[in-house]
Formats: C-alpha cells, sequence, structure tokens
C-alpha cells in the first residue's frame, strides 16, 4: 500500500517536472504545441469512442462524415479550453490591466504563452486536416482562416507581443461549439426538432456577440492603444492592424448566412404552426 510519504513525493516530483521543464521558459512554447497536438489526437479519438459507444447511427454514416464527425468533436473541446482560457486572461486576470505600468501590448506570461501554444497545435492539427481531405471539410475561407491564426498565434507565441489582441479574437471560438451541434442534428436527421431552431437563435446570438460586437470594441482598443502599437515588431504591427479587418470582414460573411438559414427555419417553423 503506498504511504502518505510517497504520494507526496510523487506530487512533488510531478510539480518540479511541470515547473522546471514543461512549463519552463524554454520549453514552454514547445510543449505547449505538443499539448495542443496531443489534445487534438486524444478529443478526435474520444469523440469516436463515445459516439461508437452510445450513437447507435454512428456506425451508419459514410467514412468522410465520421471523420468531420470526429473532427468537430475536437474542435469543440479546443473551443472550450481556450474560451476558458480567453475569458481568464482578458476579463478576470490583471495582466492586461491597463492600471500595470508598461505597454499592454508587449505583455505576456507563461500561463498565456503556453494558452496559444495549445491553440496553434489545434489550428495545425486542423489545417492539416482541411487540406488532406480538401474539400470536404471547408473550403477556401477555412484554409485562409486557419493560415491567418496560425500565423498570428505563432508570431504572438513566440515574440510575446500582442498577446491580449490574440486572446479576444480568440473568444470568437466561443460560437464553435454551437456550429458544431447544427451540423450534427443536421447529419442526424433533426433539422427540424426544437433543438435545432434553439441551437440556430443560441449560435445568432453567440456570433453577434462574439464575432461582431466584440470585434468592434478591439478596433477601440487599437485605436486607443495606437501608440503602445506602434512600438511593436514591423511584422507584428502589421498583423495587429491587418488580421482582425480580415477576420471581422469573414466574420460578417458568415454571420449573413446564419442571419439566412435563421430567417428561414424560423419561416418554416411558423408555417408549419400555422
Amino acid at each position: 500500500m503506498v504511504s502518505m510519504m510517497e504520494v507526496k513525493s510523487y506530487r512533488f516530483q510531478a510539480e518540479v517536472l511541470v515547473k522546471e521543464y514543461l512549463l519552463a521558459d524554454g520549453f514552454i512554447t514547445y510543449t505547449s504545441v505538443l499539448c495542443g497536438l496531443l489534445m487534438c489526437k486524444m478529443a478526435y479519438d474520444m469523440t469516436h469512442l463515445v459516439s461508437s459507444l452510445y450513437y447507435k447511427k454512428y456506425a451508419s454514416l459514410t467514412k468522410l462524415q465520421k471523420i468531420e464527425w470526429n473532427n468537430r468533436g475536437m474542435s469543440s473541446i479546443h473551443a472550450v479550453f481556450i474560451t476558458i482560457m480567453s475569458l481568464y486572461l482578458v476579463f478576470i486576470s490583471n495582466l492586461f490591466s491597463d492600471q500595470l505600468v508598461g505597454p499592454v501590448t508587449i505583455r505576456s506570461s507563461n500561463l498565456s504563452t503556453f494558452g496559444l501554444g495549445v491553440s496553434t497545435g489545434y489550428f495545425l492539427t486542423d489545417l492539416a486536416m482541411i487540406l488532406w481531405l480538401y474539400p470536404s471539410l471547408g473550403g477556401m475561407e477555412y484554409v485562409l482562416h486557419h493560415l491567418l491564426s496560425s500565423v498570428a498565434l505563432a508570431y504572438s507565441m513566440l515574440s510575446g507581443e500582442g498577446q491580449l489582441y490574440i486572446y479576444m479574437t480568440l473568444l470568437c471560438e466561443t460560437t464553435t461549439p454551437g456550429v458544431n451541434l447544427r451540423w450534427y442534428l443536421d447529419t442526424a436527421g433533426l433539422k427540424r426538432s426544437k433543438a435545432y431552431v434553439l441551437n440556430g437563435v443560441a449560435m445568432f446570438v453567440a456570433w453577434l456577440v462574439a464575432r461582431i460586437l466584440l470585434f468592434i470594441y478591439l478596433f477601440y482598443h487599437i485605436y486607443k492603444h495606437h501608440d503602445q502599437i506602434r512600438m511593436l515588431h514591423p511584422f507584428g504591427y502589421f498583423l495587429s492592424l491587418t488580421i482582425p479587418v480580415i477576420l471581422f470582414a469573414m466574420n460578417l460573411a458568415w454571420f449573413m448566412k446564419i442571419l439566412r438559414g435563421l430567417k428561414k427555419t424560423l419561416t418554416k417553423k411558423q408555417a408549419k404552426q400555422q
């Protein structure tokens, strides 16, 4: 039987391993990206396992449908992780507070860098899957979105610049579970269900808040702190001013599609009730 002393010894060794190696300044960028890759693999396999055990129709899906089903499970788990991380760092932690001394645009911590590394690992994995199965998992707009995200994430992770704006942008991932649930319900033949309609409304609200209104605040913050942004490396300065604009334009285009789809669904629902 393991004694309390042995348990404490194992726990101490684990803490030393994490602090001195995995989260050490010299290793954190590599270990975080590796954690992101491993998270994707585990989430993909877990989605496959759970779906096989608890969803009878999963076995009847085509090979490509199963891949997309598992891929969406992977993206949902990443979305939950990075949303929690972003909410904490942007709104709860004082890391990016204006009350602290020094430019907000060059602040970072081991935790913030680790989160960006995990997200970089995810976007690289998802981009690889999209390109490998192109265009089954998404068209050129998804390739562009993931390329821009990967470049911005990797640069901010390695340089420590603009991490606040990266995390504000990553709050977009709040909408991902709703988008995936919509696809799951459609694939399961539940497009006319009440759950599909409610999810559509929730997705519309989440998209409006996380991908439209939050970006407007992001632009305001960039304008207000432009003097600090000019202190960045020219490449970092370029990324800070261009990528949010491009992503916002893509968000607006997708938002219009969501709005049209929601109107169509609600109209059909209303006509059915009459």
